[in-house]
């Protein structure tokens, strides 16, 4: 075989009786080879020679002696580790700098474990539970009280009020008609069953009803116009003996003038006016 072929490439001095090594099918001494190609560390940023072992993390290159942990210098090899702002750190050192701590139990939250987190605070995945039950909650839908969580089924049981008309417990919106709860949707006219929320309406016996039911099943009806009377809204009517007028019909039976507030005579065919009257 050809002597230059165990040259170095780089100085071209003879490689026989030496150590040497091969990059992309060429010899290289020893030093050419760790001042070509050799690897920096990240720890003492000195060249990691042939013979030591090249410990790699994302691009990133150490001395086994030199891969610690970067507060507390205990090695890394072989075990488990966490990043942070391009320092290595021990699961241990990690967590007490960086890690969550649990609301509940108030122990750290290690790196890979399972977390639940809600509106700012985290929670190991068995510490998130019922306060009343103590069942995980996990992706189950929960309601909070002060500084606690229930599932909905505790929550219900201990404070949810009531609704009066369907007996179930009212979770989001509700109403209070009389001193008792409703649920908007369950608020409805006792006549009708229209929804009363937002509406105006009135009572009769404790019963809700809209104003049109309540007008036609208790109102007064007008003797003129045979529609109720419900006084609602400020509405003002009249009533004499036992007719009763809405202020807008109470008009002269002949002349169809506004007798409201004006001296009246009845007769069998409705009111009227004193000059109509005088015409009789």
């Amino acid at each position: 075989m050809d002597n230059a072929a165990f040259d170095c490439q780089s100085c071209k001095e003879s490689l026989y009786g030496k150590k040497y090594t091969v990059k992309d099918d060429n010899p290289y001494c020893i030093k050419c080879f760790e001042n070509l190609f050799a690897n920096i560390c990240e720890g003492c940023k000195k060249p990691i020679e042939c013979d030591s072992k090249d410990l790699n993390y994302k691009d990133s290159h150490w001395h086994e002696v030199c891969f610690k942990c970067a507060k507390c210098t205990c090695s890394l090899v072989e075990k488990p580790f966490a990043a942070k702002d391009e320092l290595l750190l021990c699961i241990d050192c990690y967590s007490n700098e960086y890690s969550s701590k649990c609301f509940n139990c108030k122990a750290t939250i290690m790196p890979g474990s399972r977390k639940m987190d809600y509106k700012g605070c985290s929670w190991h995945e068995t510490c998130f539970v019922c306060e009343s039950c103590q069942q995980p909650l996990g992706s189950k839908p929960f309601i909070p009280k002060q500084s606690s969580l229930y599932c909905v089924q505790c929550f219900e049981n201990q404070f949810a009020s009531h609704c009066t008309f369907c007996k179930k417990a009212i979770i989001t919106s509700g109403i209070s008609f009389q001193d008792q709860p409703w649920h908007s949707e369950c608020f409805l006219c006792t006549n009708c069953k229209k929804k009363l929320v937002g509406q105006e309406f009135t009572a009769n016996d404790e019963d809700p009803y809209c104003l049109d039911c309540f007008g036609n099943l208790y109102g007064k009806k007008c003797t003129a116009c045979a529609k109720p009377i419900t006084g609602q809204g400020g509405a003002k009517y009249i009533s004499f003996e036992d007719n009763h007028w809405h202020t807008d019909c109470f008009n002269c039976s002949k002349c169809t003038h506004s007798i409201v507030g004006q001296k009246f005579l009845q007769t069998d065919n409705g009111i009227l006016c004193l000059q109509c009257g005088r015409d009789i």
